[in-house]
């Protein structure tokens, strides 16, 4: 009976491995990943009717589509954030035209290596694209284009220094030489000159003698700062701002890209948001109205205001 009893132990000694290793196998934990991934998309509509309102007023509905898309990488020296924002808005107005509200297509990547886990600050490399996906008019002039896709583009690649508080939700970059190129892929805004590209040249007669260019390098210091973090129970702030000035032209003269927004939490799906977005540079030249001509003056502050409330979905 003993050997028998030894025969069969041995017999079902790979059936006992197999099921061991289908056990250790099975609960065995997923794989790690540092991939942190954020998708949203929203759409915010205000609408405003009149029915024998004695005061006056013009029906209108305005829809603003945007979207959110975050892929970022945190793995103990390394950091690599990346992040697509687009947005676009128009407005129907009774008694005119499709008019567009808001128009962006912008892509932020941030590589940081640290040389320990202790440290906030990382040796970084910052890329950036920004552009829109329509025309852009002075209206009601509608029939000749103040902007377009790729005109402007601007590309922003350096290398610098970037200070992190994931704790705080903040992040801090600092770049001593940045490359910043501006693309005007429109052959009338570029002979134009326009977003700061160098014009068409034209002899006394008016006769052509060279086309403007479709684009302009520059190289210059970058400082860029982000804060994003919940400030009180369902509010959250969101503010972004980059300083830049070339070394070459007027050394100084800095431009400006301010956004803020503070996006407040209704439930799940509805949320508010109010924001502002200001611009100043100096390559873009502002047009004015006098004696019923458009005409071109020098760079003023660009500012707008959002105020929204509507439909957002995270996945």
């Amino acid at each position: 009976m003993k050997i028998k009893a030894l025969l069969i132990s041995l017999l079902l000694i790979p059936f006992y491995q197999n099921l061991t290793a289908q056990v250790i196998v099975t609960t065995l934990p997923d794989s790690i990943s540092y991939w942190e991934k954020i998708n949203k998309v929203g759409l915010d509509i205000s609408e405003i009717a009149f029915v024998n309102w004695s005061v006056g007023g013009n029906n209108s509905v305005s829809g603003l589509a945007k979207a959110s898309f975050v892929r970022n990488y945190h793995k103990s020296l390394q950091n690599w954030d990346n992040e697509l924002m687009l947005k676009y808005g128009l407005n129907s107005q009774e008694g005119q035209e499709l008019r567009k509200t808001d128009d962006q297509i912008q892509l932020i990547s941030t590589f940081g290596y640290r040389r320990d886990t202790v440290s906030n600050w990382y040796y970084s490399a910052k890329f950036s694209f920004n552009t829109q996906f329509s025309n852009g008019y002075s209206y009601p002039n509608t029939t000749e284009e103040i902007s377009g896709p790729f005109a402007p583009a601007y590309i922003f690649l350096g290398v610098g220094s970037e200070y992190i508080r994931k704790d705080l939700g903040l992040n801090a970059y600092f770049s001593p030489l940045t490359d910043k190129t501006t693309l005007v892929l429109n052959r009338m805004l570029a002979d134009k000159g326009a977003f700061g590209v160098d014009g068409a040249v034209y002899d006394e007669e008016g006769n052509l003698v060279r086309r403007g260019k479709m684009s302009r390098t520059e190289l210059g210091i970058l400082v860029t700062n982000n804060i994003k973090r919940q400030i009180f129970k369902n509010i959250s702030l969101d503010h972004r701002i980059t300083f830049y000035t070339d070394y070459i032209n007027n050394f100084g003269n800095i431009d400006i890209d301010w956004q803020f927004q503070l996006d407040m939490t209704v439930n799940e799906y509805v949320k508010a948001n109010i924001g502002a977005h200001l611009i100043y540079d100096d390559d873009i030249k502002a047009t004015e109205e006098r004696g019923g001509e458009v005409v071109q003056v020098g760079p003023k502050v660009q500012l707008k205001q959002m105020l929204g409330l509507g439909l957002s979905y995270i996945f």
